[in-house]
Parts: structure tokens; sequence; C-alpha cells
């Protein structure tokens, strides 16, 4: 009986053992390919800044191929806007470009905040980014910027807290320019103005099945925003999105 006993803990050592065997196998893979990965990433990283130094000219003057590189990098986990305050250097996209990137995006950034500002009279604070990038390339002698390019600068401005941010309505990227937040009522109610130009009362409600008292508060919130104007000579009174409405 005592035999069997110990025949029986012996099983069970070896049993521990193999598991711990196989444990330790395990984190050596595991760390093997950690090792791997990690050089292919740095070699990838050195491939990537070559590349950049080569296209240098291209990176700066055609948003095109400014967008895929910054799509090269995000690939591998390189964030080329991002500068080390390690490296009095900062990031090699700001020693491509000969200056802090973050100049490029903050200039970028102001003449977006003075268009936006310009033209909230005539849109109410909300400004499609297309519109936006057609303005600012329209300025010669200044290198084309994309779309991406925009919604980039827009996002450094967050931050700030200044009311400006980047809203996606009807399929659209639009600049807000307005200190308070779309809520959801609100979004809706701008996306249906991006059919005719304008909504009433009776066409969120037969449409969204919204009750009559909360499509009159929504639309009096938008008007006190300055996000809608009310033609008070249409029978049903319309609500006009600004960007519709020409002199």
């Amino acid at each position: 009986m005592s035999m069997r006993r110990g025949v029986g803990l012996a099983a069970f050592d070896n049993h521990e053992r193999t598991a711990q065997q196989y444990s330790d196998l395990g984190s050596t893979i595991l760390q093997t390919h950690i090792s791997e990965l990690t050089d292919q990433l740095l070699t990838f990283q050195t491939a990537l800044k070559r590349f950049a130094k080569s296209h240098a000219d291209e990176i700066r003057s055609d948003p095109v191929f400014r967008s895929e590189f910054v799509k090269m990098c995000s690939a591998i986990g390189v964030d080329p806007l991002a500068s080390s305050s390690a490296n009095k250097k900062g990031s090699f996209w700001a020693e491509l470009l000969g200056r802090d990137v973050n100049d490029f995006f903050f200039e970028l950034a102001v003449r977006i905040i003075e268009i936006c500002r310009r033209t909230r009279d005539e849109n109410g604070g909300l400004m499609l980014v297309e519109d936006v990038k057609a303005r600012i390339n329209s300025v010669p002698g200044r290198p084309p910027v994309s779309q991406e390019d925009i919604v980039r600068a827009v996002n450094t401005l967050a931050p700030l807290g200044h009311g400006f941010g980047i809203v996606r309505l009807a399929h659209k990227d639009f600049i807000r320019s307005v200190p308070q937040e779309l809520n959801r009522d609100q979004a809706v109610a701008i996306e249906a103005t991006q059919a005719l130009g304008y909504i009433s009362v009776e066409i969120l409600r037969d449409n969204l099945r919204w009750e009559t008292a909360r499509c009159i508060a929504v639309l009096d919130d938008l008007v006190a925003s300055g996000l809608v104007w009310v033609d008070e000579q249409a029978r049903p009174k319309e609500y006009w999105t600004p960007s519709w409405i020409r002199p």
C-alpha cells in the first residue's frame, strides 16, 4: 500500500516538473518572438526614416503622398507627428520638415479658426471640411493641404477647449466652431437639413415620429445657437441651414 502511494506521489511530482518545463519553454518561445518582432520593428522604422528622407519633397508638398506616408507609419506603430521631449531635435518628421512639425499644424489650425470665425454668420458654426480645404488651397504660393491635414489640425485644438471639433453628419465631416456640443436630437435634425437645405416641425414629426413638442424644442435650440435660420413667411415655418442660403 505504501509502495503504491509512493508511485502516485512520484507521478504527481513528474507531472509538476513537466508542467513547469512546458511553462518555461513557452516563456522562452514568447521572449524569442518578442525579441524578433522588436528587431523587425526597429528595422522597419530605420527603413521608414530613410524613405522619409529620400522623399522629403513629396511629403512636404503632396497631401496624398503625405497621407499615405502617415498610414505607413501608423501600420508599424510610429507616430510621425509626435515629438520627443527628451530629444531636443524632436521627431524625425520634425527634422524632415526642417522645423517643429507642431508649427505646421498650429499655423494650419490658426487659418482654420480664422476661416470658421469669418464665415460663422454664413454657416452657423458648422462648416464642411471640404469647403475649408478649398478656401485654404485657393491661396497661391502655399503647399496644398488635404482633408486629413485639416482634421488633424482641428484635433490639435481639442485640449485648448475653444469649442472646435470634427463632427460627422450625413456621411460628411464638418468643423464645429461653436462652444456647445450637439446632442443627439440636434445632430439628427442637422443631418435632415442636408437633403433639402431646411427642415420643419412637420418634417421632423412625420419622418422621425417625434412628438411636436420635441420637434419645437430641438428647432428652438438650433435657432438660438445660430445653426439654423427660420423663415417666418413660409407656411409651415421652415428652418434653413445657413450654408444653403445665398445672398
